[in-house]
């Protein structure tokens, strides 16, 4: 007689091919999918044609075409972000919440205008608008 325990032998799942086929199905996606940005997409900004409104308190940071920053039609020192934010608090003064007039030129940069939304949200300056010009009338 034979008493000895019969040990079972444990079912064993392979991953290996199964890691295989997951690495090639990256792969077929990776290769078959396309990075390439629309370079041919065509953007005409609008122009505003809302009404004017007067706000007390309005702090004005302009940019002109060669990037330099004027807080209060004072230049600011250099384009840095520190720079631009001393400025502006400085400009601001006591008053905590004044509204914020962003004059951009139309070829000012996008970082520039990036740049001075940044400093103003690190301060806490949440009333933001920016200045436009009113659409020409057609004769």
């Amino acid at each position: 007689m034979n008493f000895q325990n019969k040990t079972k032998e444990e079912f064993e799942l392979n991953l290996t091919p199964l890691i295989d086929v997951v690495f090639l199905l990256l792969i077929f996606f990776m290769v078959t999918t396309t990075f390439d940005k629309e370079t041919e997409l065509k953007i005409e900004l609008p122009q505003a044609a809302g009404e004017q409104k007067q706000v007390k308190d309005m702090l004005e940071i302009s940019i002109d075409s060669k990037g330099r920053f004027f807080v209060n039609q004072h230049e600011v020192v250099n384009s840095g972000l520190a720079t631009i934010k001393k400025a502006i608090k400085q400009a601001a003064g006591d008053n905590k919440a004044p509204s914020l007039l962003i004059s951009a030129d139309g070829q000012a940069t996008h970082q520039a205008v990036v740049t001075v939304l940044d400093a103003a949200s690190q301060l806490g300056f949440v009333n933001i608008t920016f200045a436009a010009n009113e659409p020409q009338q057609k004769k």
